[in-house]
Parts: structure tokens; sequence; C-alpha cells
């Protein structure tokens, strides 16, 4: 257990923090594999919507330090691929 006070504040704020950070992790999940199974089965609509916003919420988890610029670059390369990939 912590022993001084910002310790004990900082432990409290790295929780909260860490649930904020779990639950945007878990969203982009989510909405990941809602794309795949958009783009298996040919929905170039819903795929085109959910890849939008599936980079959109990258970009925001990258903006406030959820996730490493160079992994959502790459997340948002593969989604692109995948969208691409339904145009032929």
């Amino acid at each position: 257990m912590a022993h001084t006070k910002s310790a004990v504040k900082r432990l409290r704020t790295s929780k909260l923090a860490n649930l904020r950070n779990r639950a945007r992790i878990s969203e982009l999940k989510t909405i990941e594999k809602k794309l795949r199974s958009a783009v298996a089965a040919g929905e170039v609509d819903s795929a085109a919507e959910l890849t939008k916003k599936f980079s959109s919420r990258l970009d925001k988890a990258a903006k406030v330090g959820t996730l490493h610029v160079n992994h959502v670059a790459n997340k948002k390369s593969q989604a692109d691929k995948l969208l691409q990939s339904l145009a032929k």
C-alpha cells in the first residue's frame, strides 16, 4: 500500500485511468470485430461506415495516450486494406 498522500492519490487516479483505457480498448475491439464480419459478409456500406468510425476512435485513443500512435497507424492501415479488398 502507498505510504504518502501523493502516492495514494496517484494510485486512485491510475485505477480510474485504467478503467477508462480498458473501456476504450474494449470498444475498439468490438468495432474491429464488426468491421471484419461486415467485410466477410461483403457489406460494403456498413464496412465503410465502420472503417470511418474505427479510424476516428483509434485517433482519439492515440490522442489521449491509450494506444501508441504507431499501433494506431498499423490498425488504420489494416482497416483500409480490408475495405479495399471489398472494392475489388
